[in-house]
């Protein structure tokens, strides 16, 4: 029909020209000048100088030189990922495992949802808590890339009821100007030698359960002793066993519940205040 071809052609020009400004637009957006990096601090400064903000894991991807990525795995096993993401589980067991296969493994001795006989052969560091005998404490102390573990022996209850001297360690990760303890199985309060071996801390990684662990005011004098600025529950059996350790909490320091098992964090994202960061999991 006569016309027709001149329509057709300012329909297509009319496409093309929407679909450019759509590229464009997606264009712009993709080449936004990138945010101004965070100010970092060397250890061993403990207050932060920014306006506090825990990035949630699930927004950012990739971990600049200052961040750690945390993710509760679930129990009392959580992935630490360095900035060279150097890839650690703890209290590696049979039972809850990374989904992605780690580069160092540390377990406990209490029962055998804290360790196994059979790590994955493909685990370059495996990290035992505990050493051949009650007299010969295990003592790890590696670096891995950008990142330092170590540990500090403590004992156990046995099932008998006994002590099972050395049978737990602290163990603590440095990485990033930052010192992150997993407290492991503990079953008591920690001395003043202890707590000179662990030193500062950033982030501790605390069992809640208030029974099988230390009970609940004996973990609370381990915490105020510790003075984190980040405490992140982990083994805890039920929503009960968190809420009782939550409201005995909330009388010393504010409490926070994340919506994903995963957060980023970094020497000036930590609180100016002490906080509980709920993770989801059990």
């Amino acid at each position: 029909m006569p016309g027709m071809a001149p329509l057709a052609r300012t329909m297509a020009l009319a496409a093309c020209v929407g679909l450019f400004s759509f590229e464009l637009a997606a264009f712009e957006r993709v080449q936004a000048p990138p945010a101004k990096p965070e100010m970092t601090q060397n250890c061993p400064g403990l207050v932060a100088f920014d306006v506090p903000h825990i990035i949630p894991a699930a927004l950012r991807l990739a971990l600049t030189p200052e961040q750690v990525r945390l993710t509760y795995v679930g129990h009392s096993t959580f992935l630490i990922e360095s900035p060279q993401l150097v890839r650690i589980a703890t209290d590696y067991n049979d039972y809850v495992r990374s989904p992605v296969r780690p580069d160092i493994v540390t377990m406990n001795h209490a029962h055998t949802t804290h360790f196994t006989d059979s790590p994955d052969p493909a685990i370059k560091y495996v990290l035992r808590g505990w050493g051949p005998t009650p007299d010969q404490p295990a003592r790890h102390d590696i670096t891995v890339k950008d990142v330092r573990v170590r540990n500090v022996p403590t004992n156990i209850r046995d099932w008998r009821g006994g002590t099972e001297r050395h049978g737990n360690s602290i163990f603590i990760f440095e990485m990033a100007n930052l010192c992150i303890a997993h407290l492991g199985h503990l079953h008591h309060t920690l001395n003043q030698q202890q707590l000179n071996e662990i030193g500062r801390v950033d982030v501790v990684l605390v069992p809640v359960d208030g029974n099988l662990t230390l009970d609940l005011e004996g973990m609370m004098e381990v915490l105020q002793a510790l003075k984190a600025p980040l405490m992140i529950p982990m083994h805890f059996f039920n929503s009960y066993s968190l809420e009782r350790f939550l409201v005995r909490a909330r009388q010393n320091w504010t409490v926070e519940t994340s919506e994903v098992p995963s957060l980023v964090v970094s020497k000036t994202s930590l609180p100016t205040t002490p906080k509980v960061m709920v993770l989801p999991g059990h």
